[in-house]
């Protein structure tokens, strides 16, 4: 039995890249071997095992067929006789197919150490076709190694192309594609994970808002990666509010993206306090909706008041990007939240339980609408 390391791992020690996790393929080896050494299952459709100690993921050498459409539409073979360039092959690039053995010595059966000199993103064989997972995972890396001057191979962008038009992507889960968005996200050349799926039309059935407005995507330049997720919220509310929508509207289309609660009721949020970020001076009523719908989130619990910060935050964020007139404005806004929101209970306890709600609503709106007559929106410039 021999255990080679595969995969990512490979390819960032290559590339001097921090190395965040390590994958291991097992030739000549079988279930019940390695759990006699301790290894501890964990695949569904698949051998995979646990390290005892590292924890790190051991597969199986194994090959894949195509029964069905779907990304999960494969049946697996595992056997000790299975080569690694069997193994390998059925990985998505070349510069993921590549493997180290116990001596160090590098193993490149479809040259993936050339491609990855020559900073090409290029598919290991037609056989990438089969999984439409890949389009996206494909896009994904072009985001995370934009920064060593990656590019996708002409083939392989054709070959996507082709995989989008058969209407196959329309197959991949709601979860899937949020997972790969988010991983994409995180770095700060995002813009790179949406080029590539509007050049090989892969953008309208994964992300059709983003489709309609494909440049709204130039304001992830203003948002930290540090804000994760939270820069879903601000790309949708920049299409949405380049495309003249209603909050509502926004977070139906994150609702169908599958993203989480949270993430739609921030987009919600960032939409009804955009015409901040509008130019001219928006009207009283609309800075006192803003704020209400920002500062909503300062009561409660402390998951609350985070949502509230991160809401702050991200609108700074989309604030330097639109309108950076507004910023120092709407930093000082943000620190006066706290105290416009809160409402002494003094003021709610002699009032029957059916009306302090509304009362609580209308002292509100009046703290802001103060603060707002002494501290006016700066004016914005016409286009």
């Amino acid at each position: 039995m021999r255990i080679l390391k595969v995969g990512g791992a490979v390819r960032d020690a290559l590339l001097g890249r921090p190395i965040r996790e390590r994958d291991w393929v097992v030739l000549g080896g079988s279930p019940e071997a390695l759990q006699t050494q301790g290894y501890r299952p964990v695949g569904r459709d698949f051998p995979v095992f646990l390290h005892p100690e590292t924890g790190e993921e051991y597969a199986l050498a194994r090959t894949e067929r195509k029964v069905r459409e779907g990304h999960q539409g494969f049946t697996f073979h595992t056997a000790p006789d299975v080569t690694l360039e069997a193994d390998l092959a059925r990985r998505d690039l070349t510069i993921n197919a590549m493997a180290v053995d116990e001596a160090g010595v590098l193993i490149d059966p479809y040259g993936g150490l050339e491609d990855l000199h020559r900073r090409v993103l290029r598919h290991v064989s037609s056989a990438f076709q089969e999984d439409p997972l890949r389009v996206l995972r494909v896009a994904r890396f072009a985001a995370q190694l934009a920064p060593f001057g990656f590019t996708l191979a002409p083939e392989t962008r054709a070959l996507m192309t082709t995989m989008a038009r058969s209407g196959e992507l329309e197959s991949l889960s709601r979860e899937r594609c949020w997972r790969e968005l988010e991983k994409a996200l995180a770095v700060r050349s995002a813009p790179a994970f949406f080029s590539v799926l509007q050049a090989c039309e892969a953008l309208a059935p994964c992300f059709p808002l983003l489709a309609e407005i494909p440049e709204a995507v130039a304001v992830l330049a203003s948002v930290s990666p540090s804000l994760g997720a939270a820069r879903v919220a601000v790309l949708w509310s920049e299409a949405g509010l380049r495309l003249g929508l209603e909050a509502q509207a926004v977070a139906a289309a994150l609702r169908a993206q599958g993203a989480p609660k949270r993430m739609i009721q921030l987009a919600q949020s960032l939409m009804v306090a955009a015409s901040w970020l509008a130019p001219g001076v928006p009207s009283g009523a609309a800075l006192v909706a803003g704020a209400l719908a920002l500062g909503a989130h300062r009561q409660g619990s402390a998951a609350e008041q985070a949502q509230y910060a991160l809401a702050g935050t991200s609108l700074q964020a989309w604030a330097a990007f639109r309108t950076p007139e507004r910023e120092p404005w709407l930093a000082s806004l943000l620190q006066a939240a706290p105290a416009c929101m809160d409402v002494p209970g003094a003021a709610l306890q002699a009032l029957p339980p059916t009306e302090r709600g509304p009362e609580q609503a209308r002292l509100r709106r009046e703290a802001w609408a103060r603060w707002l007559v002494n501290h006016p929106a700066p004016p914005v410039a016409r286009g």
